[in-house]
């Protein structure tokens, strides 16, 4: 780990609690069987304490600043590989054959993400697990904003429970590892945090058609307060719509947070067949 001035416009703030690090290390439970993908490490501080325990760690950084620091401080780590690249414009699986992935593909991803680009890295995530031959994800460990984590891992019913809770839950468990305040980084963030552990399994109900559940899901929270007969209206007829909820054992008046994950399949099933 080096000193290293932050640069906004990355949204850089570095990790300083060991406690933090070690908490993101032991849900991630690395051997020397894993491969893991880092996104922006920074100045290295998670980096050290992965590389003495994984196979190898496959670094992804966009600063070239942070590249150059990086590559100095880990040269000696035959284990490390450090890929100059933003990770959104990286195409893993397509890269596997590069020189930077001579180790493999990674089978855990463990972070901490840049909150700015929070949303696409997670988009980016999903893609990857729904894929027809998804990549080998054992556990991915983020580090994120405490709201976004509030909304991964929330209980149906509950108010962060939306269309993000659903898309990851129907793909991995997702739980809490620990709340990270914001004078664990330097410097200290306007809000909150708290790592979370996502683990990839198959889907408990399976969807028929992944795009079309992901666009009912979208438009079944586009206003949380509206029941989803209104907010699937120009889906299905409104009638139409609470006989089949009705057929599910879904109440007519259920808003989307009230539905189970389970449940968004079966009625995202159900919609699709009937639709033209």
């Amino acid at each position: 780990m080096f000193s290293q001035p932050t640069r906004k416009r990355f949204g850089q703030h570095w990790l300083t609690d060991e406690r933090v690090l070690h908490r993101m290390l032991e849900a991630a439970a690395v051997t020397r069987q894993d491969t893991v993908l880092e996104i922006g490490p920074g100045t290295g501080a998670l980096t050290r304490w992965l590389l003495p325990l994984a196979n190898a760690v496959i670094a992804v950084e966009i600063d070239r600043d942070l590249i150059r620091k990086l590559n100095n401080q880990f040269a000696k780590h035959d284990n490390f590989r450090l890929v100059p690249s933003d990770i959104l414009a990286l195409d893993i699986a397509a890269a596997s054959q590069d020189k930077y992935f001579n180790f493999g593909l990674p089978n855990k991803v463990v972070a901490n993400i840049p909150y700015y680009i929070t949303g696409p890295i997670l988009e980016k995530l999903l893609g990857t697990l729904a894929a027809p031959n998804p990549e080998p994800y054992d556990a991915i460990v983020l580090l994120v904003q405490k709201e976004v984590a509030e909304r991964l891992y929330a209980r149906p019913g509950r108010k962060a429970f939306g269309a993000l809770t659903v898309r990851v839950q129907y793909l991995a468990d997702c739980e809490l590892v620990c709340p990270v305040p914001a004078r664990a980084f330097q410097p200290p963030p306007q809000v909150d945090s708290a790592v979370v552990k996502l683990t990839p399994r198959p889907p408990a109900a399976r969807s028929d058609d992944l795009a079309g559940f992901d666009r009912l899901v979208k438009l079944g929270f586009g206003s949380k307060r509206k029941m989803l007969r209104n907010n699937l209206k120009g889906v299905v007829d409104r009638e139409e719509l609470e006989a089949m909820m009705t057929a599910l054992g879904i109440e007519p008046t259920a808003r989307g947070e009230d539905l189970s994950v389970e449940q968004w399949v079966t009625l995202s099933n159900t919609i699709l067949k009937q639709s033209p």
